[in-house]
């Protein structure tokens, strides 16, 4: 009996597809003596600028203006980074769902910048008056491509797979945010002064992961114990 290549590519693909599913799915057990990670994620560097020239609908956009790549509050605390355990298969419930989150054009950025979400629904929405075609991508791969050319527009899409989303708007080439479709539950951004913390972490070794657009990742390995707190100061650098 022959197969054609496309047959068998497909008789391959679909046990690998299930047996990627089965690794990657998350699951809920109970947690009873976990142990938590309170943190800070800082950055001591040079904080370079980048130029914004808005090219087109100035009057919602503004005009030129010098914008940091990295956001520093109190204490070099970092404000704009994503923090998260690394590959966790199993720990805490991920609680009751929360509201829809949010893309908003707005003044020809997005708000907010940078967010964390579980998989699910997003809904992308237009505040300004003029046309706006936000597009999502993981990595390379388009996740959604919508063109939003009235102020109010709004569209609600689906974002089923876990990963970092890189948003621009097609229109305003400036434009970009972030959005991370959590693999886990522990996810989480850090707060104004660079803190964190991820709680219910069932004891064991795991990666912790911090992550800011200018630095890229900092990975360090750390151990939970049974009802015990891990302070940790995780330094981002270029």
């Amino acid at each position: 009996m022959r197969f054609s290549s496309r047959v068998f590519n497909s008789l391959v693909a679909i046990p690998l597809l299930m047996y990627v599913n089965a690794v990657t799915a998350y699951q809920e057990i109970e947690v009873a003596n976990g142990g938590s990670i309170v943190g800070r994620v800082i950055y001591q560097g040079h904080v370079p600028t980048k130029k914004i020239i808005p090219t087109k609908d100035k009057e919602v956009c503004g005009g030129i203006r010098d914008v940091p790549r990295i956001y520093i509050g109190s204490n070099n605390g970092v404000q704009d980074a994503v923090v998260f355990l690394k590959k966790v298969s199993k720990g805490k419930a991920w609680g009751k769902p929360p509201e829809t989150p949010q893309i908003n054009n707005i003044d020809c950025r997005f708000e907010p910048h940078i967010q964390v979400m579980r998989p699910g629904d997003i809904d992308i929405l237009n505040s300004d008056p003029v046309l706006h075609n936000t597009h999502g991508f993981y990595g390379r791969r388009t996740a959604f491509n919508l063109a939003l050319p009235n102020k109010g527009d709004v569209v609600r899409k689906k974002l089923k797979r876990p990963g970092e989303v890189r948003v621009e708007c097609d229109a305003h080439g400036w434009m970009l945010a972030w959005v991370y479709v959590a693999e886990s539950p522990y996810y989480t951004l850090v707060n104004e002064n660079g803190e964190f913390t991820i709680s219910d972490i069932p004891p064991g070794k795991y990666t912790l992961v911090a992550k800011q657009e200018y630095t890229g990742a900092t990975e360090t390995s750390v151990t939970v114990k049974e009802k015990e707190e891990v302070r940790i100061t995780i330094e981002l650098k270029k």
